[in-house]
């Protein structure tokens, strides 16, 4: 009869934790073994064991963050009554993460910085959770056509990776020191380009024409 394995002396949702945090602090290259290891209080046999490979750690601990600290920016989606409101509070909903985790920026922008090419692999599972978050968008702003609060013919694709880019920049700018005051007036002049950006053929035409009046 065969007997069972040892159990794991320790705990995995703890030590998956503790491998966000390392992996959101310093990128998935600028988190080496030993400060994983250290961090999730186990070592690297055990890692190995558990998680088969960093990459497999990694890709675990992204899925833990989109399930967590994203999903408090995601479920702002879906809470707000109409398309424009949802993006204002998803913007505002991504400042208070940013300053409320110590401005570390977002995992899914900064895991990734200047990957090497046998990191290929990180690179892309990363990029394609990212246009998982600007598809979810996308779709919430198909809701607000749908629900009379968009015109029909609304560039939702543009629109979204608009506001998306700019998700993303703030991010930067909260791994650079950015004060929730300075991101808040970012998030503040995004919004103020809303109307321009739902704005149908024809009034755009026509703000254009208007701005050529005053040139002459």
């Amino acid at each position: 009869m065969v007997g069972r394995g040892r159990p794991r002396s320790f705990d995995r949702d703890a030590a998956l934790s503790a491998a966000m945090n390392t992996f959101w602090q310093f990128g998935y290259e600028g988190a080496s073994m030993s400060a994983l290891t250290e961090a999730m209080g186990i070592n690297s046999p055990s890692l190995y064991a558990c998680f088969g490979s960093k990459e497999g750690l990694f890709r675990e601990a992204v899925d833990l963050y989109l399930a967590t600290e994203d999903k408090k920016t995601r479920s702002k989606l879906s809470e707000a009554p109409t398309a424009r409101d949802a993006v204002q509070a998803m913007l505002q909903r991504t400042i208070g993460n940013l300053t409320d985790s110590g401005c570390r920026g977002c995992l899914l922008v900064l895991g990734d910085t200047n990957a090497s090419p046998e990191n290929a692999g990180v690179h892309q599972y990363l990029a394609q959770r990212r246009k998982e978050i600007q598809a979810a968008l996308e779709e919430r702003l198909r809701r607000g056509i749908a629900e009379g609060d968009l015109p029909s013919d609304a560039d939702v694709r543009s629109i979204a990776a608009f506001y998306i880019t700019v998700m993303q920049g703030l991010s930067l700018r909260a791994r650079d020191g950015a004060s929730r005051e300075a991101m808040t007036k970012v998030a503040d002049a995004a919004m103020m380009a809303w109307d321009a950006l739902i704005a149908t053929p024809a009034q755009r035409k026509a703000r254009t024409a208007a701005r050529s009046r005053v040139r002459k």
